[in-house]
């Protein structure tokens, strides 16, 4: 059929007004994606998203964050900076970053004593802190050190064989102390027996089993701290009564034995006294807390009738624990006839006490001195749990549930069948299909 030239000009309107159409299109969608972006995290365990701790630190800051980069000139590595920075813009408006090549300003790099591979300087309402290292862990901690203003000062009873704040033993609480100083929590020791009085300048008393009993005074102070509002931490072993005195005040008592958990053994822990704690209580302490802490000697707790503060149980055993009363050696087993427990089991408690409108005693006792020592604060969350409990006696509550660290699994473990499956696959399987089709595809062509 023969087109006329009206008809064939018509065609070729329409045509271009589709082309024009698409074109206009095609650069209004340009220019949207220059002023919004999605993106969607598909990693594993959402690498490349900013965490919920973080986002609520980033809340939690009014004004502005400056971030100055003195790094060299090298693309990539300040692309990767840029790309994490990025993150915390979008939850933050009032974040700037800055490069500046530490050549170009020799005077100030000394000034600031930066190394030849340069650092990251985050400024905040007039505080600084320098990273060696960057990534959303160590971002995250800076920005939460620069949060808090104020110093303040948790003060550990010594004298009487506790573990000492500042000890680098395998049972001491060195490494957790240099945590909270990270924190701008301040770690100080004192001995009552030569000193009159808790400092007043104490946000926190911590008392870690004594090894022998406390003078007569000096409980007295301690009863006199309590019961005029002081927080408490409290940390006690099984088989410890030098503590008794405290724990009656409280309302508290420890079991005979020493917790024993058998469901241990489902984690690779042959050791029964290990006791793990996952499904914890409503608490501020706990709350979207989900990582095992495990706690090596433990005591049982009970919460008597009669107590002025009003208790919740923070840590629970499971129901395949109980008391043993006997040595812990060979095969246990456990004894009903006798006085050990059942579980589950409580083992630490919370305790609070309003003292007026706006003030609230705070108290945490736990049946084990241990799961904050040396050897232990690295397992899984017994760091995260401590940095919880301080904070919220000391009233710190907004930043309960902001972890010690942020780290992200970049390593992917493939089975040797998954390699080999997958081998198989690309060297084998996909170049016969590609072979395949186009041998089907040349011979249906020169069939026609």
């Amino acid at each position: 059929m023969k087109i006329s030239p009206h008809k064939h000009q018509q065609i070729r309107l329409k045509n271009g007004l589709i082309i024009l159409v698409l074109l206009c299109m095609l650069g209004t969608l340009a220019w949207i994606s220059t002023r919004y972006s999605i993106e969607t995290d598909i990693t594993g365990n959402a690498g490349n998203t900013l965490s919920q701790a973080s986002q609520k630190l980033l809340e939690s800051m009014p004004g502005e964050i400056v971030i100055t980069a003195f790094i060299k000139k090298d693309p990539a590595l300040r692309s990767q900076i840029a790309h994490l920075i990025n993150r915390y813009k979008r939850h933050k408006a009032e974040l700037t970053l800055t490069f500046i090549d530490p050549g170009a300003q020799p005077e100030k790099i000394r000034e600031l004593n930066i190394g030849a591979t340069g650092a990251i300087i985050v400024d905040y309402q007039g505080r600084t802190e320098k990273l060696n290292f960057i990534d959303e862990s160590s971002l995250t901690n800076a920005l939460l050190q620069l949060a808090n203003a104020d110093e303040r000062w948790v003060t550990f009873l010594t004298g009487h064989g506790e573990r000492a704040a500042d000890g680098i033993a395998n049972f001491d609480l060195g490494q957790f102390s240099k945590e909270l100083d990270h924190r701008k929590i301040k770690a100080q020791s004192i001995n009552l027996a030569t000193m009159p009085d808790i400092p007043g300048n104490s946000a926190l008393l911590v008392v870690t089993a004594p090894v022998v009993p406390l003078l007569a005074a000096e409980l007295e102070l301690i009863k006199r701290y309590v019961q005029q509002g002081g927080n408490l931490l409290l940390l006690t072993d099984p088989g410890n009564h030098h503590l008794d005195a405290l724990q009656q005040l409280l309302g508290l008592r420890q079991l005979p034995g020493t917790l024993v958990d058998s469901s241990s053994k489902l984690y690779g822990i042959n050791d029964p006294s290990f006791v793990l704690a996952s499904d914890y209580s409503v608490h501020p302490i706990t709350q979207g807390f989900q990582t095992i802490t495990v706690y090596p000697v433990t005591a049982a707790l009970a919460i008597g009738e009669e107590t002025d503060f009003h208790p919740v149980e923070l840590l629970k055993s499971v129901s395949q624990s109980w008391t043993e009363t006997g040595p812990i050696a060979g095969k246990i087993v456990f004894d009903a006839d006798g006085d050990e427990k059942q579980g589950p089991l409580d083992f630490a408690y919370a305790l609070t006490r309003d003292l007026g409108k706006k003030t609230q005693q705070r108290i945490v006792v736990v049946g084990d001195g241990d799961f904050l020592s040396n050897t232990y604060l690295g397992n899984v969350g017994n760091l995260d749990m401590g940095l919880r409990m301080i904070n919220w006696l000391i009233h710190d509550d907004r930043f309960i549930d902001i972890p010690a660290k942020v780290a992200t699994d970049k390593s992917l473990q493939l089975s040797q069948l998954s390699v080999g499956i997958i081998g198989f696959g690309f060297l084998i399987v996909i170049p016969v299909l590609l072979m395949g089709t186009g041998f089907y595809i040349w011979r249906k062509r020169k069939l026609r």
